[in-house]
């Protein structure tokens, strides 16, 4: 069986220092500390794994098996232990989690877990129809929000505040239904898209406001798969089924002197005036044209048609975009952030655990994971309502707190070391 029909799974950890592969043989966790070296850092072979999320750079994984949809599983990976698991009446198609939550998704609902011991605080029931599991989570703990599409027939994106527990605003970002979703790093602004695709919008969470627009294309509608702000919001990446990835710079119009417009006096600038003259009586959707910011930098892959992922990171003190595909390859591209323009391709790697650099392809673009696993589970999952009920822990609740921080807390200096069968051994806890 080819690569890309065993890959089910790719995520980029929420400090982008690691990536997350899930396949029909289990899942991998690759460092990205380096660009001449993708080093694995662990292997599962248990099961087919159709969702795997790293809690930032610790040793906290979620998993689902296309075995077992409904499930959900966090593990220790660096102690091979599960921590708990729950189960949900219906398939489990996604999964977010920081420092504070964990929330799962399902087609019409939402479940909200506090981290720490993993208890159901919250459940947002009856949400609009969401067979792709559209949802993301600001890895920021102190805006700690949530989005999720607030309708199936139009644009609007629910805005929910995962620590207090309330709904926070919702805003109407495009008139076709939503296609992709992502917080800034802080998370103060939010990406959107559409299914129609050509447009990409920046709001404000805060109020809702909108940033900035940019226009990803005019001549035809595309599925964007994947939508990531830089770490300092400077730059936002855009990939989709088509061969581009698009990367746009959030910044400020500049002022044009009035001497330097003055002396613009040639064609360009009489066109300039003649267009700007005439917006007033142009249609709405003609000048919105105008208006909308173009792309800063792009990739051209040397395919089309397969769904894919991106990054923006800082690798060894450099700006990279990286682009992670359901074909089974990671690609790691230089971005100018200076002058933009097409991104040079520095390095790529096979996903299958061979570290070794495929030769002689052309550059490539983010990548993602496939819809098998949606599809493929839907068949096995009932549609009884999905409200989970704990059953009595395997072990106290306070076993399987220290064991959630064990997870998730970073070593201390001096030497740290975990003891397994005495201080926290593995806790199972369901829900049905």
């Amino acid at each position: 069986m080819c690569m890309r029909m065993s890959i089910m799974h790719i995520s980029f950890n929420d400090s982008l220092s690691s990536l997350a592969v899930g396949t029909k043989t289990g899942y991998r966790l690759f460092s990205l500390s380096s660009v001449d070296n993708l080093e694995q850092i662990y292997e599962n072979g248990s099961e087919d794994i159709c969702i795997v999320e790293r809690l930032f750079s610790s040793s906290l994984v979620a998993v689902v098996s296309l075995t077992s949809p409904r499930k959900l599983k966090v593990c220790h990976f660096k102690k091979g232990t599960e921590i708990c698991n729950y189960s949900y009446s219906n398939t489990i198609l996604a999964v977010k989690l920081n420092r504070a939550r964990l929330v799962v998704c399902l087609e019409e609902s939402l479940y909200i877990h506090n981290i720490r011991d993993m208890k159901v605080l919250h459940t947002i029931r009856d949400t609009p129809p969401n067979p792709s599991g559209l949802c993301t989570l600001s890895i920021n703990s102190d805006n700690c929000f949530l989005a999720y599409p607030g309708s199936n027939t139009i644009g609007e994106v629910q805005i929910f505040d995962a620590i207090n527990l309330h709904a926070k605003t919702m805003i109407p970002a495009h008139d076709s239904p939503l296609a992709a979703l992502g917080f800034s790093p802080s998370g103060t602004k939010v990406a959107t898209a559409s299914e129609k695709g050509t447009v990409i919008r920046v709001f404000l969470v805060h109020d809702g406001s909108k940033l900035y627009e940019f226009r990803r294309g005019v001549k035809r509608c595309v599925s964007i798969s994947s939508l990531a702000f830089s770490m300092d919001s400077t730059f936002l990446c855009c990939s989709s089924n088509t061969e581009t990835v698009h990367v746009f710079k959030l910044e400020e119009p500049k002022e044009v002197p009035r001497q330097a417009s003055e002396e613009n006096q040639g064609w360009m600038g009489y066109l300039t005036k003649a267009v700007t003259a005439s917006a007033n009586y142009l249609p709405s959707q003609v000048t919105d044209v105008f208006n909308q910011g173009r792309a800063f930098a792009s990739v051209h892959l040397p395919y089309q048609g397969l769904r894919n992922v991106c990054a923006i990171t800082m690798i060894q003190k450099v700006l990279r975009l990286l682009v992670a595909s359901a074909d089974g390859t990671l690609y790691v591209y230089n971005l100018d952030t200076n002058e933009g323009g097409d991104c040079t391709l520095l390095k790529q790697y096979r996903l299958d655990g061979k570290p070794e650099q495929v030769a002689e392809l052309p550059p490539v673009s983010a990548a993602t994971l496939t819809n098998e696993h949606v599809e493929t589970s839907a068949a096995l999952s009932s549609h009884s309502s999905p409200k989970p009920v704990v059953n009595s822990a395997a072990t106290a609740e306070s076993e399987k707190f220290h064991e959630m921080a064990a997870a998730t807390e970073s070593p201390p200096k001096g030497g740290f070391r975990f003891d397994d069968e005495s201080e926290f051994p593995p806790v199972t806890q369901k829900t049905e």
